[in-house]
C-alpha cells in the first residue's frame, strides 16, 4: 500500500471531530454528577438506585478520559505519520498510521461501551420517575 499525503490527511477532520463529541458527552457527564451532588447535599434528595447511579457515573468518566487520551493519541500518530511521510521514511508512516488506525478503533470500542452505561443509568432515571408515578 502506497501512503500518500491525501490519505493520511482524510484522518485530520475525523479525529478532531470525534475529540469534540467525547468531550461534550463529558461535559453532560460532568453537568449531571454536579446536578446530583447539588440535590443530594443541598436538598437531601437521593435519586433511585444512588449506589448505582454513582458506580456508572465513575465508570463513565473513567471510560470518557481513556477515550480522549485515545484520540489525543490518534492524532498524534497521524500527524507522526505525516512527518515521517514528509521524511520519505515509508515504513515508520505505514507504522505510525497503523497506530493511528488502533487508537480510533479502540476509542471507538470504549465508546461502544460507555454508550452502554448511559442507557443503563438513564433505565435508572426513568425507574425514578415511574416509581414517583405509582405513588400518586
Amino acid at each position: 500500500m502506497n501512503l500518500e499525503y491525501t490519505f493520511i490527511a482524510i484522518m485530520f477532520p475525523a479525529i478532531p471531530l470525534t475529540m469534540v463529541m467525547f468531550g461534550n458527552r463529558f461535559h453532560t457527564t460532568s453537568v449531571l454528577i454536579h446536578q446530583i451532588h447539588n440535590e443530594y447535599i443541598f436538598k437531601k434528595v437521593m435519586p433511585a438506585a444512588f449506589n448505582k447511579q454513582l458506580e456508572i457515573l465513575q465508570s463513565r468518566i473513567i471510560l470518557l478520559k481513556r477515550d480522549q487520551i485515545s484520540m489525543g493519541l490518534s492524532f498524534l500518530f497521524n500527524m507522526f505519520s505525516v512527518f515521517a511521510l514528509f521524511l520519505n521514511a515509508v515504513v515508520p508512516t505505514k507504522i505510525f498510521f497503523a497506530l493511528c488506525l488502533l487508537s480510533i478503533i479502540v476509542a471507538l470500542i470504549i465508546y461502544l461501551y460507555e454508550i452502554t452505561l448511559s442507557t443503563k443509568a438513564l433505565r435508572y432515571h426513568l425507574l425514578d420517575l415511574d416509581n414517583k408515578n405509582k405513588k400518586k
